[in-house]
């Protein structure tokens, strides 16, 4: 398969997935097994296609994030939701970088993630059949307490095929977030998180990068903001009227089909 062909699939993979409780690194792992993009210079691109996706919500929220930045030095509120997102953030990058190598070696393959998306879905649809009590209606609202919280649940997404939107959402939505703070502050906190991971995996992986794959790059970045863009805007109106359930159906049911094809060798999941 060309190789632009490979980075446009990969680029829309992470943006139609990177914001929605699906997980979008089980997502790439399976893509990139299916489509033969699975070696090293593929943690590059997964970089850059990340870098795609944060753009699109700093586009999307770009007055909001400009407001709590040039509001740092005077305005509470801004002060109160910026040090949410680095209360929220904390928990991930300590466990990321105390585990994180270990639940690569062991868990980044095509059956364990097909495992945690079925084991997602059903958790979601346990969540959704809760009864909701909302304590928190908009992510401006939140208290420390409340991010920690979310935080702590994001933790969860250190298993591939979680999906770090799922759990901060689903979290949120236990922890008494209403259903549209729960989806925004999930975007916010991607922000700091996708930004921190790209930047360690870059200076790790640093001596792959080349400049004879600039277009490789371009082609999956664009194709990532772009998607990640569109994605966002249709999960704000989607959550007015529904819930999480087709959601996790489709977790379900995808994960159901890559054990069956794993089980009966229709499909080759090499790395599984």
């Amino acid at each position: 398969m060309d190789v632009l062909l490979q980075a446009l699939i990969l680029g829309v993979v992470e943006g139609l997935t990177e914001f929605l409780p699906v997980s979008s690194t089980g997502h790439l792992i399976l893509a990139g097994d299916l489509i033969g993009f699975n070696d090293e210079k593929g943690k590059m691109f997964e970089i850059m296609i990340q870098c795609g996706a944060i753009l699109a919500v700093c586009w999307e929220y770009r007055a909001k994030l400009g407001a709590v930045l040039t509001g740092l030095a005077s305005d509470r509120a801004a002060q109160r939701f910026a040090l949410n997102l680095v209360v929220a953030f904390m928990p991930l990058a300590i466990l990321g970088l105390a585990f994180g190598s270990a639940i690569k070696a062991v868990l980044f393959k095509p059956v364990p993630v097909a495992l945690a998306f079925i084991v997602g879905g059903f958790v979601i649809l346990w969540a959704e059949r809760r009864e909701h009590r909302i304590t928190v209606q908009t992510a401006d609202d939140m208290r420390w307490t409340d991010a920690l919280k979310v935080g702590l649940a994001q933790c969860l997404a250190l298993v591939p095929g979680t999906s770090r939107a799922g759990a901060t959402i689903i979290g949120g939505l236990f922890f008494g977030l209403s259903r549209r703070a729960a989806t925004e502050f999930s975007f916010f906190l991607a922000v700091p998180v996708l930004f921190a991971a790209s930047a360690y995996e870059f200076l790790k992986h640093r001596e792959l990068f080349s400049r004879d794959d600039l277009g490789m790059f371009a082609v999956g970045f664009i194709a990532a903001f772009a998607s990640a863009f569109l994605i966002v805007r249709w999960l704000l109106r989607y959550i007015s009227s529904h819930d999480f359930t087709l959601f996790a159906w489709y977790r379900i049911a995808f994960g159901a089909i890559v054990l069956l094809t794993a089980y009966t060798g229709l499909v080759d999941w090499t790395t599984g």
